[in-house]
Order: C-alpha cells, then sequence, then structure tokens
C-alpha cells in the first residue's frame, strides 16, 4: 500500500502528467465518441424500432455486463501474470471497434443482445490493463488527478458522439418523438471511424511500464489485497445493485416526453458537466481524500434518482440529468483512484479486474431488478416508472453511510 505522507497541499497541473496517461485519454475519448452515438440511443432503438419490453432492455444490458466481468477480472490478473498492460488493451479495443459494424444490420433483439455480448467481451479485456497502465504511469501525489482526467476526456469523447448522433438525428428525422431505424444505422455507419482511431492512438501512442514485484501467477485472493479493499468491495456492490443501466434513464426521459434528439442534446449537457468536474474532482481526491469524494458523489446520486423517481415534465429530467454529471465527476474517477490506493502495486490488474467485476457482475441483477420494478413481470405490471429510482436511491443512500461508519480509515482516504 502506498504512503500518503505529507500530500495535502501537493498539486500538479495535468501538463505535468505522463505520456501514459495522455493516450489512454485520447484513446478513451476516441471510444467514447464511437459507442455513446450507439449505445445511448440502443435502448431506444429496442424499444422504438423493435418493440422489446423494458425487462428485456434491462437482461440485455445486465447479461452484457455480466460477461465482461467475468472477463476485466482474468484480463487483470493476466496483465499481473505477465508484467504488461497495454497490448492487453489493445486488443480489447480492437475487439470492441470490430463489432460496431454489426449493430447495423441488427433486426431482432437477440442480434443485439449478440454484438452487445461481443462489445462488453473487448471492454472486459481492455478495462483492468488500461485502469492499471495508468496507476502505473504515476505517483500516488497525481494518482487522483490521473484518473480524474481520464474521465475527462472519456467524457468529452461521450460528449462528441452524442452530439454527432444527435446532427445526425437532426438532419434524418429532426424532432420526432420515436427513432427510426434509418436513423439508427448511419449513426452505427458514422461511429466506425473513431472506434478504429481508438485501436491506433493506444497502439503507437502509449508505452508499456515495467511493474515492481513478483510476475508469478498471482492469486485471485481478496485476502492477499487487505481488508480495506475487501470492505470498499462490499460497499460498492450494495451501491451498485441499485445503479442499474442509464438506458432506463434515457427511457425514463422519453416516457415523460422528450424526443430523441431532446434526449440526446440533455445527455450532451450531462456529460460536459461530467467532464468539466472530473479533473478538478481528482486532483481534490489527492488532497483531502477519496472517501470524501466519493461519499459525496453517492449522496448527489441519492438525491437525483429519487428526483427521477418524482419527475412530472421533460424539464424537471434536463435538471436532473445534468446534475447527473456531478455524481459521476465526484465519485467515479475518486473510486477508480482509490483501488489503486489499498492495494500492492504488483496486485493492481487483479485488483481492478476484482473491482470491475463485481461492479459489472451486479450490473446484471440491477438492470433486471430496474426493468422489473418498472413494467413487472409476467401477468405482474410491476409498480411503474418511479420505482426503479426510489430503489436506486436507497441503495446510494445505504452505501453512503457504511462508508461513512464502516469503512476502515487509512492515510489513503
Amino acid at each position: 500500500m502506498t504512503d500518503f505522507t505529507d500530500q495535502s497541499n501537493h498539486k500538479v497541473s495535468i501538463r505535468q502528467l505522463p505520456r501514459n496517461v495522455w493516450a489512454v485519454g485520447f484513446t478513451s475519448l476516441f471510444m467514447d465518441v464511437s459507442s455513446e452515438m450507439v449505445l445511448n440511443i440502443l435502448s431506444l432503438f429496442l424499444s422504438n424500432v423493435l418493440g422489446v419490453p423494458t425487462s428485456i432492455i434491462g437482461l440485455i444490458d445486465g447479461i452484457a455486463e455480466a460477461t465482461a466481468s467475468i472477463l476485466k477480472l482474468f484480463s487483470g490478473w493476466f496483465s499481473d501474470k505477465i508484467g504488461g498492460r497495454k497490448w492487453l488493451a489493445v486488443v480489447g479495443y480492437g475487439i470492441s471497434a470490430i463489432s460496431k459494424p454489426f449493430f447495423y444490420f441488427a433486426n431482432s433483439w437477440g442480434l443485439v443482445a449478440g454484438v452487445r455480448w461481443v462489445d462488453r467481451v473487448g471492454k472486459g479485456i481492455r478495462t483492468a490493463p488500461r485502469d492499471a497502465l495508468v496507476a502505473d504511469s504515476v505517483d500516488a501525489k497525481t494518482r487522483g488527478l490521473a484518473f480524474g482526467f481520464h474521465r475527462a476526456m472519456d467524457t468529452t469523447g461521450a460528449m462528441l458522439g452524442i452530439l454527432i448522433a444527435a446532427g445526425v438525428v437532426w438532419l434524418t428525422q429532426k424532432n420526432d418523438l420515436l427513432l427510426s431505424r434509418p436513423t439508427f444505422q448511419l449513426i452505427v455507419l458514422v461511429s466506425m471511424i473513431p472506434a478504429f482511431l481508438a485501436v491506433l492512438t493506444l497502439a503507437i501512442g502509449a508505452k508499456e511500464v515495467g511493474i515492481k514485484g513478483q510476475h508469478a501467477a498471482p492469486k485471485i485472493s481478496l485476502k492477499r489485497m487487505g481488508k480495506p479493499f475487501s470492505i470498499f468491495l462490499i460497499i460498492v456492490s450494495i451501491f451498485t445493485l441499485g445503479n442499474s443501466a442509464d438506458s432506463f434513464l434515457v427511457l425514463r426521459a422519453q416516457n415523460l416526453g422528450l424526443s430523441v434528439l431532446g434526449i440526446l442534446l440533455m445527455l450532451a449537457v450531462f456529460n460536459l458537466v461530467y467532464a468539466l468536474v472530473s479533473t478538478p474532482a481528482g486532483s481534490l481526491s489527492d488532497r483531502i481524500g477519496r472517501r470524501r469524494l466519493i461519499i459525496g458523489g453517492w449522496l448527489v446520486y441519492a438525491l437525483i434518482y429519487f428526483g427521477f423517481a418524482a419527475a412530472s415534465s421533460g424539464w424537471h429530467v434536463w435538471l436532473l440529468y445534468a446534475a447527473y454529471g456531478l455524481y459521476y465527476g465526484l465519485a467515479y474517477g475518486s473510486a477508480n483512484a482509490l483501488v489503486a490506493d489499498l492495494v500492492p502495486e504488483n496486485l493492481r490488474g487483479t485488483a481492478y479486474g476484482t473491482y470491475n467485476a463485481v461492479i459489472g457482475l451486479l450490473a446484471f441483477p440491477a438492470s433486471f431488478i430496474a426493468g422489473v420494478l418498472w413494467q413487472g413481470l409476467g401477468a405482474w405490471s410491476g409498480f411503474g416508472p418511479s420505482a426503479p429510482f426510489l430503489f436506486g436511491g436507497s441503495m446510494a443512500l445505504i452505501a453512503a453511510a457504511l462508508m461513512i461508519f464502516w469503512m476502515p480509515k487509512t492515510k489513503v482516504l
């Protein structure tokens, strides 16, 4: 575990971040331009074009994330074993890029699920080695800043992708309430370009970093990674169980009358807030500790989800979704940095794999529960569109309380 003594007043500029952080940042920017163009409207395509119910949409999201999660665990472990991160990440980005064109031909929810699965396989392979590469490339004093910067680049890509998709929607169907198949297909074609730029950027721009410690196959053991990491995983698991796929937020927006174009512009505002908050929040976590940022982010999340439950018009959703960027900016990068803080350097890949696997595996029940709470299952019609958000907000409050009262206090917190 890293010693964090005498870091409270340390402040570093993003210009001082090393080459690998910039390369990974631009890679994530390009891939998110591509992915967010398609994935943010995929639930609309399933619902509007294919007529798929929310329980199946939740099932598709959940299975895709759960499948990826298993690969995140073993990919992170394998990167520790071989003492290398870069090329595993390149392979993962490549698989996701190759999968993108197949969305164009999707004419059933089963085919959508298959393509979504392959895309998440790529994400599962790349995520843990990529995060470990960022952690290996900086010291403890700049880790929060590095992860905050990475999230800002990732989110800037998401915002650009959404704006490009909004432009395509405006040119093809103006302000129609429902998404059309030709519009979706054109967006898929455009998304292929930044996806392949992402692969090239990482392959050419990043350098492998030597890993200190034993490179023999590490055991996937929570005990070896320490009690604080294990407790953090439990708390994150409770939060994640109420953190259903953002597809449900998009469907809620449409449920309250927003058009496809209105939803995309709303998502662009969300990503702008997220991008603006991430880097300063990451830097702040280096000085005041990760715990405060994570707790603050989860409390914001709870308030926003309760707001989604009570929302009664489209402008309510606009305001709530803009504020939703605060949660991501405060908590997401800080949580990633905290994982590296809590475990030995030679186990970071395994730790990131474990962390992401737990989150991804719980995404399946989280999204399925949300879909069932909304529209029911079988003869039961569910509790309605407010139910998933009341459940998610409540779980976030429980997780924040546990982070305050149960998470062990260490130098990194």
